[in-house]
C-alpha cells in the first residue's frame, strides 16, 4: 500500500526536538520501519513538515510508523493513498 504520510510539527515542539536529537532519533526508526521512497521537508502552515512517500508491505505497519510521530513529536499527521505512474496507468486500464 503506498502512501503520502504529511507529518506537521509546531514550531516549539520541533526546536525542542532538533536541538535534543529527538526530531534525528525519530526520522531514523521511520526509516528503519518503513524505507521511504522519497522525503521531502519544509515549512507549511507555519509549521515544520515532513512528507514521506511509502510503499507499506500492510496497513499494520501504520502504528509503527506514526506512533513515534505522535508520541515524540507531538505531530498532526495525514495518511494519503496515493499511485505511482506505473499504478495509474494499471488502474485507468482496468
Amino acid at each position: 500500500m503506498r502512501v503520502l504520510l504529511k507529518a506537521q510539527i509546531d514550531a516549539e515542539t520541533g526546536t525542542r526536538a532538533i536541538q535534543d536529537g529527538t526530531m534525528r532519533r525519530v526520522i531514523a526508526k521511520i526509516s528503519e520501519t518503513a524505507t521511504p521512497e522519497a522525503a521531502y521537508f519544509g515549512p507549511q502552515d507555519g509549521k515544520r513538515t515532513m512528507m514521506l512517500f511509502l510503499d507499506l508491505e500492510d496497513s499494520s505497519l501504520i502504528p509503527r510508523v506514526t506512533e513515534p510521530l505522535f508520541a515524540e513529536l507531538n505531530a498532526e499527521l495525514e495518511i494519503l493513498p496515493v499511485m505511482n505512474q506505473e499504478e495509474m496507468a494499471r488502474g485507468i486500464a482496468s
